[in-house]
């Protein structure tokens, strides 16, 4: 098994999404790895990660919004306080998210869809230097280790009507 770990810090200015795509991407290609899972995660409880829209900054507009009125400072009912009003708010926004992605990687990229950027999304108020881990792991046997995913990829066959009634027990109603 190969492996290759590497951290970045990000400097946020508050709430807002910040695209790591071209981090990870760089971190990708100088691991030398070709196939593999690029795994990547936030050391910190107030902020997350998300794979989401980077073509359109109204998306971002829309997800911060949403998350305002999802979970809004001022909830007299919380009890963590010391951290200042948006601490509790933050924590609670990074558990409803995830602080770990998973990713594939084909061709030493990160596979991401057209529209897909990865972003550090960042839950205080106040600015912060967040340190964002990731590791790129690939084994070296079977077609997954190949590099590619053309030609003998597994693939599961479908039982026929005769197979579906074996394993129900003859149950299966028969079909023409």
């Amino acid at each position: 098994m190969q492996q290759f770990i590497e951290s970045i810090h990000v400097r946020t200015q508050g709430q807002g999404l910040y695209e790591i795509t071209h981090a990870m991407r760089d971190f990708a290609a100088r691991s030398g790895i070709v196939t593999g899972l690029l795994t990547v995660y936030v050391r910190h409880t107030s902020c997350s990660l998300v794979i989401q829209e980077n073509a359109d900054p109204d998306v971002q507009t829309d997800l911060l919004g949403f998350f305002r009125r999802l979970v809004p400072q001022g909830m007299d009912w919380l009890v963590h306080t010391t951290e200042g009003p948006d601490d509790m708010p933050a924590h609670i926004k990074a558990a409803l998210t995830q602080t770990s992605i998973g990713i594939p990687l084909s061709g030493g990229r990160p596979v991401l869809g057209m529209w897909q950027g990865l972003y550090l999304f960042e839950h205080r108020q106040r600015p912060h230097e967040r340190e964002v881990g990731s590791c790129i792991s690939s084994g070296n046997e079977g077609w997954w280790g190949r590099g590619d995913y053309g030609g003998s990829v597994p693939t599961a066959q479908a039982p026929s009507h005769e197979g579906i009634r074996e394993l129900t027990g003859g149950l299966a109603a028969s079909h023409p």
